[in-house]
């Protein structure tokens, strides 16, 4: 994590031994805010870590809600979900793929219920063909066929000071692209 201004504290992790040995979480604490980095966990082929997943989720957000409590959290990351059918170029052939499970979408919704918001969507509820994600196979980046699974989530409070979120798919070097918000607060 890069910051113009210098935290108050840093925090690596979420205080749970089974989740922090991977290195997943770095929490900055500012005055006025949270702002969380994120890697979740990828549920893998043949969904071999879809239960581990679930019980991080669970535990994720209990995190995320326990800073909540006290200011303002902003996390971003890849979130290894495409929430909805619009977040994926082939919905379709992709239910039930990691990722795209029933089960991982449920959580997303149980988070942005549970006083979270998604920047882009506040802003571009109907945008389509928005990814942040492409396999290397077939020239899926070249064609667009994509998945939007790198998030700003916010606190609820905060989403009206959301200015900007943006998808920067121009921006090579990775299977994945960067993402931004502009916030006000």
């Amino acid at each position: 994590m890069f910051t113009k201004e210098k935290p108050i504290a840093v925090t690596y992790g979420i205080g749970v031994d089974v989740h922090d040995h991977e290195g997943r979480v770095i929490t900055a604490e500012f005055d006025n805010f949270y702002m969380i980095t994120c890697y979740t966990p990828n549920a893998q082929r043949e969904l071999t870590r879809l239960d581990y997943r679930m019980t991080w989720e669970d535990d994720f957000l209990k995190y995320v809600k326990k800073l909540a409590e006290h200011k303002p959290v902003i996390y971003c990351g890849d979130l290894n979900v495409a929430h909805e059918e619009i977040d994926l170029k082939n919905p379709k052939s992709n239910r039930g793929n990691a990722g795209f499970t029933d089960e991982e979408r449920d959580k997303m919704t149980r988070t942005l219920s549970s006083g979270f918001t998604d920047s882009y969507r506040k802003l571009y509820p109907e945008k389509t063909d928005a990814y942040s994600w492409w396999s290397y196979r077939m020239g899926a980046r070249a064609k667009n066929i994509g998945w939007r699974i790198d998030y700003f989530i916010v606190s609820d409070s905060i989403a009206d000071s959301i200015k900007e979120a943006a998808i920067y798919p121009e921006v090579m070097g990775s299977d994945h692209c960067p993402v931004g918000l502009e916030i006000g607060l």
